[in-house]
């Protein structure tokens, strides 16, 4: 049964599509690749048409998400584009394990029943309208962003217990209920978290680099007070009402919410909630044991799977992960390692500092193009790229531009929170995964998002900073 639902799920992201429109790819690809030549070298060039060819096909879903990132394994490693290391960076990746880890918490989640245990909770909380239930979602989302400082590790927590629910509250798979929940969750515990400084990976990895380069350490509740009204708060108010407009449906089947019937806890969900709990205990002091939350799950996953304690099915790693989705997560990591290894990166700032006018007397249009090209970086790179190439030359930025070097760089934290495309984000790659949802249906959020921030957010951010003294 679990087969049929992958083999639907797969359908779903890759419907059928008249050839024309992958050749259209393919032809646009060489395109890219002869218009690049004359200004980069040939490696540059093959990574840029990799680029654009691996980003077309994850974003129009015209074929499954694991074939582009097979795709660009064997014609890097052929090619010699990057080292084997470098190319199958995504394998050794603490995000990859951390996803395969979610994996198997979900399955032992559903196996154990402890989703049914949540489920009943949770029903009492959410009530009965369609629209108080996305809301109240997007905001438990938006809570565990203070407890859990990896967005891959909320989602893993949330996501299988809605989908449960959803199941409960009389909404099939196919239906926009259970898309609006699940969207609710992931982009609830996702968007707002890069207000909050301990709560993803760009933004540590920008703390990171600006105490090592500038011996500057950010304070907690400055860059809360600086993000979190606007970017955060604001951007959970816009991605709710996003939802609610593109995915629209009835309230709950109050008569299936009242269908659960309450059970004594069993030894095996007690297992499960204690191996659930040092886990997450492990992940909200990593910044004590400083342990990655991608090898603390791996080692929760191993003895979730460990036959004799009982929390998963014997036949778990071949029934019950998708192993597509990993190879796709593999994909997108190796692709920007790629990027990185071949300068490209560093090729786009360049031009784009050369290419803009900034002046001293504009700082309302320099921190517009400077959120411009740490975009550009992000839809190029990925979200942590933008730090790894930004913040080196936050120091030149600010002495061309007039603005003081923190204002420089937060301003990558406007471009890194503003995800154009799911690929991007591995939290939104986790749970496409996990709540078995299609593609398109979080690009259209993202899309949605994406504009909107851009149209509204960041001017009331722009204001909000004013107010403050940024500029």
């Amino acid at each position: 049964m679990h087969n049929k639902n992958n083999a639907s799920a797969i359908a779903r992201q890759s419907p059928s599509k008249p050839n024309w429109q992958l050749y259209l790819v393919f032809a646009l690809t060489i395109a890219v690749g002869a218009l690049c030549y004359p200004f980069l070298t040939l490696n540059q060039t093959l990574v840029a048409a990799l680029l654009f060819i691996c980003i077309a096909f994850w974003a129009t879903s015209l074929i499954p998400a694991y074939l582009p990132a097979l795709g660009l394994f064997a014609v890097s490693t052929s090619a010699g584009l990057a080292p084997n290391q470098v190319v199958f960076a995504g394998f050794t990746s603490s995000t990859f394990w951390l996803l395969f880890s979610g994996m198997v918490f979900g399955a032992a989640i559903n196996h154990t029943g402890l989703n049914v245990r949540a489920t009943r909770v949770l029903m009492v909380i959410l009530g009965n309208s369609y629209q108080g239930t996305i809301i109240k979602i997007a905001l438990f989302g938006m809570g565990l962003a203070f407890l859990i400082p990896s967005g891959v590790g909320r989602v893993v927590l949330i996501i299988p217990i809605i989908a449960y629910l959803a199941n409960h509250f009389g909404y099939d798979e196919n239906s926009n209920g259970r898309k609006g929940m699940l969207l609710a969750a992931a982009f609830g515990t996702f968007s707002p978290a890069f207000s909050i400084l301990p709560a993803n990976a760009p933004n540590m990895l920008l703390s990171g680099m600006v105490e090592a380069l500038y011996n500057t350490p950010f304070s907690y509740w400055d860059y809360l007070l600086l993000h979190f009204p606007v970017l955060g708060f604001g951007k959970l108010i816009i991605t709710v009402s996003v939802i609610l407009w593109l995915f629209p449906d009835r309230d709950p089947n109050s008569a299936i919410q009242t269908s659960i019937e309450k059970t004594t806890i069993s030894t095996v969900e007690k297992r499960l909630l204690l191996i659930l709990c040092v886990c997450f205990a492990f992940w909200f002091t990593d910044s004590i044991h400083h342990i990655s939350a991608g090898w603390v799950g791996l080692v929760a996953a191993t003895i979730c799977l460990w036959p004799k304690l009982g929390v998963t099915s014997k036949h778990c790693l071949d029934k019950d992960l998708q192993y597509g989705t990993l190879f796709f997560t593999a994909g997108v990591i190796g692709l920007g390692a790629i990027i990185a290894y071949s300068g490209l990166g560093d090729v786009l700032v360049n031009y784009l500092t050369t290419l803009v006018h900034f002046s001293p007397d504009s700082p309302l249009t320099n921190l517009s193009l400077l959120t411009f090209i740490s975009t550009c970086v992000a839809v190029v790179m990925n979200l942590s790229g933008v730090p790894a190439i930004m913040t080196p030359m936050a120091s030149h930025l600010s002495d061309i531009t007039g603005l003081s070097t923190n204002t420089v760089l937060m301003t990558q934290v406007l471009a890194f929170s503003n995800v154009l495309l799911p690929y991007q984000a591995p939290p939104l790659i986790t749970a496409i995964a996990l709540g078995n949802l299609s593609i398109s249906a979080v690009t259209k959020v993202c899309l949605a998002t994406f504009v909107l921030t851009s149209l509204v957010l960041l001017p009331l951010n722009f204001l909000w900073w004013h107010i403050l003294g940024m500029f």
